[in-house]
C-alpha cells in the first residue's frame, strides 16, 4: 500500500472557534495565529494505492466553486486536486474510490467542479464509488439550521444522481486494506478511515480530531455539533489508537501532519511526530 498527502489548499479559521471553550492564553501555546486571532488551517487529502489495486482519495478539499461565498475564510494556496493527481501518475478517471469523511465544505467540495468549456457542473472522479455515512446524508439533505450553512447541495448531488454514492450504517471494510469507523460528535456519521499496513495502522481522524494541538479529549472546537458526543468520540479513538500504537493522520493541521498517541494516566498527548508527506 501507498499512501501520499496532498494538501489542496489552506484558509483561516478564528482560534475561538477552533477550541471552543480553551482560553487563548493556553491554546496560543500549542498552535499559532495572526493578530486577527485568525489561525491557518490545512485542507488534507490522502491518495492511496491499494496492493489489490484500488485507487482511493479520503476527501476533496473545497475546490474553488463557492470561494467568493465563503470569502470569510480567506483561502490561498489553493491547488487543482486533479492536476495533483496527474503529477503522482493518476488520473481522475483512475480514481476507484472517494471516502468522505463527511459532507462539510471543506471536505468535499472538489467532488464536483465546473466544466470550462460547457460551463456545467461535473463529477470530478465520474468512475468512483463515493462512500458516506447514511447519517451524515440525512444531514446533509435534511440539515439543522445550525449546520446548514456547511452544507452545498451542488458538492454531493451529481454524485447521487448517477447512482455513484455508498451510504453506510455501521463499520465497513472496502477492502482488505480499508476499513471505515463511524465516530459522532463533530457531526453525526463521521467516517474515519483506517488503513492497515504491513507494520502500522494509519488513521484519517478528519474533524474528530484535527490537530495535533486539539488531541485532548477536552480541547473541543466549537463547530462541533455535539460537544458531549465529541468528547466521548475523542477519546473512543485515543484509547485504540495509544493501546494499538496506530499512526493518527491530522487533517487541518498545517505543521504537523501526523503521530503516534501515548496514554499518561488520564491524558493523551502526541508521541512520535511524523512530517513526512509519502509512506509505503
Amino acid at each position: 500500500m501507498e499512501i501520499v498527502l496532498i494538501d489542496t489548499g489552506f484558509f483561516y479559521a478564528d482560534g475561538g472557534a477552533m477550541f471552543g471553550a480553551i482560553p487563548k492564553s493556553s491554546w496560543s501555546k500549542r498552535y499559532p495565529s495572526n493578530e486577527a486571532n485568525g489561525c491557518v488551517l490545512a485542507m488534507r487529502t490522502v491518495l492511496i494505492k491499494t496492493s489489490c489495486g484500488r485507487i482511493v482519495l479520503i476527501d476533496t478539499g473545497a475546490g474553488n466553486k463557492h470561494l467568493k461565498l465563503l470569502s470569510y475564510y480567506k483561502f490561498y494556496g489553493l491547488c487543482d486536486l486533479g492536476e495533483e493527481l496527474r503529477k503522482r501518475g493518476v488520473s481522475p478517471e483512475d480514481v476507484t474510490d472517494v471516502i468522505l469523511t463527511h459532507l462539510h465544505f471543506d471536505h468535499c467540495g472538489y467532488v464536483t467542479v465546473i466544466d470550462k468549456e460547457t460551463g456545467q457542473l461535473t463529477l470530478s472522479f465520474p468512475n468512483a464509488k463515493h462512500w458516506v455515512s447514511e447519517a451524515q446524508w440525512q444531514r446533509f439533505t435534511h440539515p439543522h439550521p445550525l449546520e446548514k450553512a456547511s452544507f452545498m447541495p451542488e458538492n454531493m448531488n451529481p454524485a447521487y444522481e448517477s447512482g455513484l454514492l455508498k451510504q453506510i450504517k455501521e463499520e465497513t471494510q472496502i477492502c482488505p486494506e480499508i476499513s471505515l469507523k463511524l465516530y459522532d460528535g463533530h457531526t453525526q456519521g463521521q467516517i474515519a478511515p483506517y488503513l492497515k499496513g504491513e507494520e502500522n495502522t494509519y488513521v484519517f481522524a478528519g474533524d474528530v480530531i484535527p490537530l495535533a494541538a486539539s488531541v485532548s479529549p477536552h480541547w473541543i472546537s466549537a463547530y462541533d455539533t455535539n460537544p458531549m458526543q465529541s468528547f466521548d468520540e475523542k477519546t473512543r479513538m485515543l484509547e485504540e489508537a495509544a493501546k494499538e500504537k496506530q499512526v493518527l493522520f491530522f487533517c487541518h493541521d498545517a505543521y504537523t501532519f501526523c503521530a503516534t498517541i501515548k496514554k499518561i494516566g488520564a491524558f493523551f498527548k502526541t508521541d512520535e511526530v511524523f512530517n513526512l508527506k509519502e509512506y509505503k
